[in-house]
């Protein structure tokens, strides 16, 4: 018995891939995507990216963390200074807001670029209890912010119940 019998495929023999038919619609469409693709790969750019960008830019990231005797705001802010901020306390929201400005100056041997961007954010926080609005304060330190607002005595004095399971 030779070893070539136990192989397989044979020398010599060629599979031809099968090829499906494609509705005419969906050749299109396909078409179409690769050219919307090729279109934006080309300049750098994807579609929608310049949409999320903006909106990721002025919506600084807030925690919130609540002790028996208070509630502390922490909100991420960098490269802005303690003018461009407002805080604000109502009866059961805190609001943080303010105006982002960057500018960015690039200079070369044979360029020079300048790029500014401008926009104003607003996070609105509800509060869980009353809060003790004379005693709030705000800290601003290496672009966060930290906001503590000590609870009321009616706050503090709320009990919890356990439960049980059977």
């Amino acid at each position: 018995m030779a070893f070539t019998s136990l192989i397989p495929w044979r020398r010599g023999e060629r599979r031809v891939p099968i090829r499906r038919e494609e509705h005419p619609l969906q050749t299109l469409q396909r078409d179409m995507n690769r050219l919307f693709d090729e279109f934006f790969r080309g300049w750098g750019l994807s579609p929608f990216r310049l949409f999320e960008e903006g909106w990721d830019v002025f919506s600084p990231r807030v925690d919130v963390v609540e002790t028996d005797k208070e509630i502390k705001v922490t909100a991420e802010l960098p490269g802005m200074d303690e003018n461009d901020i407002e805080v604000s306390l109502s009866q059961d929201t805190l609001t943080i807001s303010g105006e982002k400005k960057e500018e960015e100056e690039y200079k070369g041997r044979n360029y020079y670029r300048m790029e500014r961007s401008y926009g104003s954010f607003q996070r609105t926080i509800p509060l869980p209890c009353e809060v003790d609005s004379d005693k709030a304060e705000a800290t601003f330190k290496k672009g966060v912010l930290t906001v503590t607002l000590p609870k009321t005595a009616a706050a503090q004095a709320c009990k919890r119940i356990p439960i049980k399971t059977s």
